[in-house]
């Protein structure tokens, strides 16, 4: 079973970063882009302030369903770990931690801009 929850963590957190980066792209998915993107950020900060800015809890989870599995082979963030998994490289904790805020500050941005725009857009079309 912990090893079915590993994969699927892995499936799972690596498809909701990739959502969070790219779901603000087809207008069907920008509402629960921009929600899945909020709670990220809540997570970050809000539950940041008890376990360190930052904090995720899909990364929580996975790391106590491996260690539960005997494997030490963690990382400080999954970024680093997925890098070294899919490519074998050590990707820098600073490296990863300031694209992932640039890209996640971009991807937010975007998101927000073109939730609004849809939102005017709609309430024009009614009107």
């Amino acid at each position: 079973m912990l090893a079915i929850l590993n994969i699927g963590f892995f499936v799972f957190h690596t498809a909701l970063i990739l959502f969070n980066v790219f779901g603000w792209i087809p207008r069907k998915t920008r509402r629960w882009n921009l929600v899945t993107l909020l709670a990220t950020l809540a997570g970050w900060s809000v539950l940041g302030i008890w376990y360190g800015v930052g904090y995720c809890v899909c990364t929580d989870w996975h790391w106590q369903i491996r260690r539960a599995m005997g494997i030490d082979e963690t990382a400080d963030s999954y970024i680093v770990l997925l890098v070294r998994n899919l490519t074998g490289w050590e990707l820098p904790v600073s490296l990863a931690n300031t694209v992932a805020m640039w890209v996640f500050i971009f991807s937010l941005t975007m998101s927000l801009g073109l939730n609004v725009r849809d939102v005017r857009r709609t309430r024009t079309a009614t009107e």
